[in-house]
This record gives structure tokens, C-alpha cells and sequence, in this order.
């Protein structure tokens, strides 16, 4: 045998024979996963399958390598590295690509899914979990249920654990075997690991729950068992026929544990300490069943074809069950027995097809059984980016317009208002420029490409939150038109003029931001310029993921928190715009804009105006919304009576013209974006009214 025969023949391998009890076990954990997915309520401790996954991935990635000969350490991590790229690209990549054309068909852009497109890119380098934590996305916030990514934080877990696991159980295969340090090794990760997730369960639950630190422990116990197993001489496979009570015991007890997590486990108390009853139960059906002969029905149950079926899919199954509910979710709805029932057969559906056509021709590949190992490593990374790039291709083309079936990608202008303007009569084009300013983002619009004067001599402040940057394109549009210069100060969710009760930590989150703002207009304001201060002061009926009760909203509005919040608000606000006055400026209060109970952009097609979101919310009676609004105007009255300089602009009148207030206009053009949010549409609207509302008080000069 030459030298190049030596480099291409595969480390020798005593295959272990096939367990078909960790199929169950698989089995068990995947369709408790898609149960807790499709009704919390049914199984409030379901997600616990994804530690049953943990701690049998760690025991049979260890039972994979684990009596490989005595090789060099390239050769293992090669070996090893080739067999997971077959085990996990292939169906990772063609689900990644699939989610993503059909997101790009019927997800529009929006602060719902906005995060989306990050965390599938990231999915396909095992770093989903890493933005998800990042981002602060945590696993129990409404905008991780409709990202259809989410789920693939597990796999990055596990990625990142595999880049370590070769490192560590190398001595356990290498020419001079150390197995007892290899376990002293992975337990004192192990105990790390615990110590990680019990400090973090106490100071950052994002953190912990997505990332390796806080999870490493539940991977290391399934490889210490396979470890003690293994020096202990009892091989895989290899059947004790004295094993009968005490295992049965152990099983039943094991299977206890599980049913118990299964059925009471808080899901927000994972990792730690939630996850010790199901590491324990896992290790222990494990256990019981290693080297045992089938005989109690729990045993035959766990080996029986059907449950094996559904193991051996359950890496499919994981990966197709929630981009098919996610989507759901953002169309038709879920909470529908007919729709939950669908997403169970299409996930099955999909995961048997990817099973046969995709995982098994891989692993099964002539071609790749050729290769040397390196080569198989860097045809997966060549097919990861790849697909990426792909992956990629479809953003940007859903990102242009050029493929979404819904009508908000269709018809952007009237939906969005951050759409680029066209350029005037006059040929004069909008600029802007964006800056920061402790942080959050300070956008200056002005006009440029034509030479007309300027219409009026001061400039125009804004200060406010989302609902705010809402006037982008009248903002733009009026400094386009103009010449005026537009500053803007966006602090998302912190209102300018607080009317509303707020937790003491929002408003200790928001101080900073908004006291940097006012004190730079304070700094730089002059005679004759305006400051407007749009914020949401009305109570919200809905939000893009959820319709609120009514009832909250009035309570909300009335209570004696809210009377209490106004009459602080109406003082703190007092004396700044006293401040601003006496600079010469003048100060413009926005008169609430109407609030739905249903959200636009996600009920105006074909495919998703049924959702039960969208019923019988794109509408308000104009007396009802009076009626909230009628708190807000009173505080202003306060406020105009110590600031003269004040005045109140109020868009409801083009927004509402009638006695019942609707979410677009009689030939279909969107009014707001989602339930409060104004659209593009809206903005271009009410234009004509801001414009001349400004005009009387730039026309009207300094402030005497």
C-alpha cells in the first residue's frame, strides 16, 4: 500500500449494533416538541424534548467515534466532521432554502419579522442561537413565534458543541489512550457548565437558554454515561440477560421522570434548573435499557417499528414542524383544530420526503463514501455557503419586491413610509442623513439637486418614539417640498410627553435617550423654529402578534394610574416646553391618531385576511375613539394654558371623516400600517394639513 492509499483509507470502525431504543427515545422527544409547539397547554413541559435530544446526541456521538482505533488527531476530527456534514447539511440546507422562498412569499417586512432574515442566515453556520441571544429575541417573547428560524438555535447549540467534543475525546481514541483523564475532562466541563447555567438563570435567561455555556452540561452527561458504560465493558449491542428487575426499576422510574417534566415543567424555568428532571430521566431510560433484552411492554413500545419509524425522522421532523406553523401562523392562523391538524400531517409529510430523499441518498452516497474526508468536510462547507448565498439571493429579491405574493411588497409605497420619494416638479430630491446620539438614531432630512430658495427661514425638530419615525415620509416629503431642514430624534418606545402609566424601568430605560435629545434642541433651537413632539398616548387594542382585550384598553386609559400618569405628565413637560418658548420656538402636539384591534399588514391578502387576528378589527366607531382620545386633549389644554406657544395638530379629521373610523380608504389604500402605525399612504395624505400648519407658525416668526 503506497503513501496516498495510507491518506485514504477511513479509520477502522466496529460499528455498534443499532440500538432501537434511542430511536424511541428520539421519537418521544421530537413529538413532544411539536405537541408543546402546536398547544402549550396540551403538554406545558414539551419543550424539555429538546434536553432529551441533548443528552442523547452527547451518548451516541461518543458510541459513533468512541471504539475507533488508535489514529492521529487530523485523522479523527476529519472522520469525525465528515460524518456529521452528511448527518446534518444536506437536510439543514434544503429546508433553510424552501423556508426561505416561502417566507419571501408570504412574511412582509415588518418589526414582526424583522429579525428574521438575520437569524436564517446565521442558521446556516450554527449561529441562529448567538442572534437570537444577541438580539434579545428570548424563546418566550411574541416575535420568536413568527420567526420560522427560531427552532435551529438547538442545532447551533449542538454545532458549537461539536466543535469542541474532538478536542476533548480525542485522548479517548489517540495512540496512547488517557480514557480516565477523557472523563475527568468531560465531567469537569460538565460541573462548569452546571455552575454557568445556574449563574445565568439568575441574571440573564436569553443568554442562558440559547448558548453553549448554560447548555454544554446536558450534551456532556450523555457522553460521561457512554464513557462509564464503556470502561465498565459493557459494549453497545451486547445484550446481560441478568438485567431484569433492578433496570426495570430504573426504566420505569426513568419514564416517571420524563412524564412528570412533560406535564408540569414550567418551560421558563430552562435550562436550569428545569432541565435536571429530563437529563435525569434520559439518562436513566439509557441506562436501564443498555444491554437489556426486550420483555416489558415499555421496552417493546420504545423498539416498535412505528416509534422507530419516528425516530429515525426526527431530525426532519424538528427541522420541517415549525417553519410549516410559523407559516401558518403568519397566513391562515393556528389556533384552529383544521390548521393544527394540517401542520402535524405537512410536517410529516415533509420530514418522510427529506428522510428519503435527501438524508438517506447522502448518507448512502457512492461518491462521498469515495472521498477522502477532507473533501467531504469542505463539500459541505462549499454546499453551507452555498446555499447561503442562495439563501441570500431570495432576501434581496424579496427585499426589491420582485416575488412576494402579498399586496404590502406589491404596493410598498402605500404601505411603507420609509419608501424612497420621487423628485418634485422642481426636480428637488430628498437627503437624509443618519446619526446617533446616546445611542439611539438621529435622522436629518433636507432637500437637495434643484436651486429654489427655501419656503420658510426655521428649521423643524422632532422628538418621539415608533410613532414618530411613523411621519417619515411626510417628514421627508416636507423638507423636500420646502427646504426646511427636518431633524429627528427617534427613541422607540419612549413617548415624548408621558400620558399613560409606565413601569419605573421603562421610564428609567428611556431617561437617558430622551434627557440627551432635549437637551441638544434646547442647545441649537432658535426663533421661528418648530418643534413636534408625535408619540402613541392612547392605549394599544392590538400589536402585530396579539389582539388585546378592550376591557385592559379603557381600564388602561381611566383607571386612576392613568389620571395620576397625566397629571405628571402634563408637569414634567411643563418646564421643557417653557425652556424651548423662551428660545423662540414654537411646539406642535399631535392629536392621537386612530388605534385598531386588528393589524393591516397582515390581514390584506388573500391568504391571510381570515386569520382570526383580522376579524371584525379593521374598524372603530369614531365616538369610541373620541372617547379615549378626549383625556389626551385635556392634558394639552393644561399644557396650552402655561405654554402659549403650544398648538395641538390633529390628523384625525383626513384619517377618520366619518362616524366609523377604518384601517384604509373606500378603494382599498391602507391608512396604517399595522394597529396604530400610520402608512405610507396616510403620510402622503396628510401632507397638505402639516404644511399648513407650519407655515402659520414659521409665517408668524419669532415668538415674542
Amino acid at each position: 500500500m503506497n503513501s496516498r492509499d495510507k491518506a485514504t483509507t477511513a479509520p477502522q470502525l466496529t460499528r455498534p449494533v443499532h440500538a432501537g431504543y434511542i430511536d424511541g427515545l428520539r421519537a418521544v422527544a421530537v413529538l413532544s416538541v411539536i405537541v408543546y409547539h402546536l398547544g402549550a397547554r396540551w403538554l406545558p413541559g414539551g419543550l424539555t424534548g429538546v434536553d432529551i435530544f441533548f443528552v442523547v446526541s452527547g451518548f451516541v456521538v461518543s458510541a459513533s467515534v468512541g471504539n475507533l482505533e488508535s489514529m492521529q488527531f487530523s485523522r479523527f476530527v476529519f472522520y469525525f466532521y465528515a460524518r456529521r456534514v452528511q448527518r446534518i447539511v444536506p437536510a439543514l440546507v434544503v429546508c433553510l432554502l424552501v423556508t426561505g422562498l416561502f417566507s419571501a412569499l408570504f412574511i412582509p417586512n415588518a418589526w414582526l419579522s424583522d429579525t428574521n432574515k438575520y437569524t436564517g442566515l446565521a442558521a446556516f453556520f450554527g449561529l441562529s442561537n448567538v442572534v437570537l441571544a444577541v438580539t434579545g429575541d428570548d424563546y418566550f417573547s411574541p416575535r420568536v413565534e413568527f420567526n420560522p428560524y427560531l427552532h435551529t438555535w438547538s442545532l447551533g447549540v449542538e454545532e458549537q458543541f461539536y466543535l469542541i467534543f474532538p478536542l476533548l475525546f480525542f485522548m479517548w481514541v489517540s495512540k496512547r489512550p488517557r480514557k480516565t483523564l477523557c472523563v475527568a475532562l468531560f465531567a469537569g466541563a460538565l460541573a462548569l457548565s452546571v455552575l454557568a447555567a445556574w449563574w445565568l438563570s439568575k441574571r440573564n435567561d436569553g443568554l442562558n437558554f440559547y448558548l453553549i455555556p448554560g447548555r454544554f452540561w446536558e450534551l456532556a452527561s450523555g457522553i460521561l454515561l457512554y464513557q462509564l458504560l464503556a470502561l465498565a465493558k459493557r459494549p453497545l449491542g451486547v445484550i446481560d440477560r441478568n438485567r431484569t428487575l433492578g433496570s426495570t426499576a430504573l426504566l420505569v422510574g426513568s419514564l416517571v421522570l420524563l412524564a412528570v417534566g412533560f406535564m408540569v415543567l414550567r418551560a421558563e424555568l430552562l435550562p436550569f434548573p428545569g432541565a435536571l428532571l429530563p437529563v435525569a430521566g434520559t439518562l436513566g431510560v439509557l441506562y436501564a435499557l443498555h444491554g437489556r433484552a426486550p420483555g416489558d411492554w415499555l421496552h417493546r413500545l420504545l423498539i416498535s417499528p412505528a416509534v422507530t419509524f419516528v425516530g429515525k425522522i426526527s431530525y426532519s421532523l424538528y427541522l420541517w414542524h415549525w417553519p410549516v406553523i410559523v407559516l401558518l401562523r403568519w397566513t391562515t392562523g393556528i389556533d384552529a383544530t383544521v390548521w393544527r391538524v394540517l401542520a402535524a400531517v405537512l410536517t410529516f409529510v415533509l420530514a418522510t420526503a427529506s428522510w428519503y430523499y435527501v438524508e438517506n441518498p447522502v448518507r448512502r452516497s457512492a461518491v462521498l463514501k469515495g472521498m477522502r474526508r477532507p473533501a467531504v468536510v469542505g463539500v459541505g462547507l462549499a454546499t453551507l455557503t452555498g446555499g447561503a448565498l442562495l439563501w441570500g439571493g431570495i432576501q434581496v429579491a424579496q427585499l426589491k419586491l420582485d416575488m412576494s405574493l402579498s399586496v404590502v411588497a406589491q404596493r410598498a409605497d402605500d404601505w411603507y413610509p420609509s419608501r424612497p420619494l420621487e423628485p418634485s416638479n422642481d426636480g428637488c430630491l430628498d437627503t437624509w442623513n443618519r446619526s446617533k446620539l446616546n445611542g439611539e438614531p438621529v435622522w436629518t432630512y433636507t432637500r437637495a439637486g434643484c436651486s429654489l430658495p427655501a419656503t420658510y427661514h426655521g428649521r423643524l425638530y422632532v422628538i418621539g418614539d415608533s410613532h414618530a419615525m411613523a411621519y417619515n415620509r411626510m417628514l421627508r416629503e416636507f423638507a423636500r417640498d420646502t427646504g426646511v431642514k427636518v431633524v429627528a430624534y427617534n427613541n422607540g418606545g419612549c413617548p415624548f410627553i408621558v400620558l399613560l402609566p409606565r413601569k419605573q424601568q421603562e421610564v428609567a430605560n428611556c431617561a437617558p435617550a430622551m434627557d440627551a435629545a432635549i437637551a441638544e434642541i434646547e442647545e441649537h433651537v432658535r426663533p421661528g423654529d418648530v418643534v413636534f413632539m408625535p408619540s402613541l398616548r392612547l392605549p394599544r387594542l392590538s400589536d402585530e402578534w396579539a389582539r388585546f382585550d378592550d376591557s385592559s384598553a379603557w381600564s388602561y386609559m381611566f383607571g386612576p394610574e392613568a389620571v395620576k400618569s397625566r397629571v405628571d405628565g402634563v408637569r414634567e413637560a411643563i418646564p421643557i416646553l417653557q425652556k424651548l418658548a423662551a428660545k423662540g420656538a414654537k411646539v406642535i402636539l399631535e392629536g392621537p391618531t386612530p388605534e385598531f384591534r386588528s393589524q393591516p399588514f397582515r390581514c390584506s391578502d388573500w391568504f391571510n385576511r381570515d386569520n382570526p387576528i383580522c376579524s371584525g378589527g379593521d374598524h372603530i366607531a369614531r365616538a369610541d375613539l373620541e372617547a379615549l382620545r378626549a383625556p389626551v386633549l385635556e392634558s394639552y389644554a393644561h399644557i396650552k394654558q402655561a405654554v402659549p406657544e403650544v398648538s395641538v395638530w390633529d390628523p384625525l379629521p383626513p384619517l377618520c371623516p366619518d362616524s366609523v373610523c377604518l384601517t384604509h380608504t373606500a378603494d382599498g389604500r391602507p391608512l396604517v400600517f399595522d394597529g396604530d402605525h400610520l402608512s405610507g399612504y396616510a403620510n402622503r395624505l396628510l401632507l397638505p394639513s402639516f404644511k399648513q400648519h407650519v407655515s402659520k407658525l414659521m409665517e408668524a416668526g419669532p415668538a415674542s
